[in-house]
């Protein structure tokens, strides 16, 4: 499989690259405004594979993966359109416009989106449901860890853990974080932290009176995101109907 992948030069990008071609995948295209003219393989800590950073130009590969910023990913699904290329995007913190962009494209193109792609976290969110289904009269917090550096938050995940239990038990408010006078209504809280290099975690409480239930996610490497992009770019290659896919449909779960 010819992959191309967005944002090559970034630590997820390096790490695409990486996964990429010890899959035995060839990374044919590799964009990025930063590191111009290097090697990716090499910025990937792989050696030299003649492939260069570029700036984004025409896509010619078989399925582009991206994790980038907000804006980028919009250019990259404008030229995934012309090419009919199909894509996986990792990039979070996507506004509204910029996810409307992306559900349009998907009328055309077959494109896997998640704020996630570890399959432990996709397992995490699946167990959400359940408990959500079960644990109806609870109150709900969110609490998500990343490292200093993440320019998003609350986190995607947070984010979709929230939507999930929320879609279960019929709650709309979010809250982000509390100060000054607190009375708990009926709500769900998410909370984010930020520092040193956490990978990141997700906790996720379901609090009664008298007992509390906890289910959490640690993550200590980002490779599991990277090999979990890699498994979504080669599941989608046998897709050919369009669409928006999640790694709930890469997984069957």
């Amino acid at each position: 499989m010819d992959i191309c992948v967005n944002g090559a030069a970034g630590r997820m990008g390096r790490l695409v690259v990486k996964n990429a071609v010890e899959a035995n995948h060839k990374v044919v295209q590799a964009f990025d405004v930063r590191e111009i003219g290097k090697d990716a393989g090499e910025l990937a800590g792989i050696g030299k594979i003649g492939t260069l950073i570029q700036e984004m130009s025409d896509l010619d590969c078989d399925v582009a993966i991206d994790f980038s910023v907000p804006e980028a990913t919009v250019e990259l699904v404008k030229l995934a359109l012309k090419s009919n290329t199909k894509l996986v995007i990792g990039t979070t913190g996507l506004n509204d416009e910029q996810k409307k962009v992306i559900e349009e494209a998907s009328r055309k193109i077959p494109i896997v989106m998640s704020p996630n792609f570890s399959v432990g976290v996709n397992v995490f969110w699946k167990i959400l449901e359940v408990a959500s289904k079960l644990l109806k009269d609870y109150d709900v917090e969110i609490v998500e860890v990343h490292h200093r550096f993440k320019r998003d938050a609350p986190s995607g995940t947070a984010l979709k853990a929230a939507e999930i239990v929320k879609n279960e038990l019929g709650i709309e408010k979010l809250v982000f974080g509390r100060s000054g006078e607190c009375l708990r209504g009926d709500e769900i809280g998410v909370m984010a932290i930020r520092g040193g290099d956490v990978v990141g975690e997700h906790f996720v409480m379901f609090i009664g009176f008298g007992e509390r239930i906890e289910i959490n996610h640690r993550a200590w490497s980002r490779e599991i995101f990277a090999r979990g992009a890699i498994k979504a770019a080669e599941w989608i290659m046998n897709v050919d109907k369009p669409g928006l896919y999640g790694m709930k449909d890469v997984l069957g779960v």
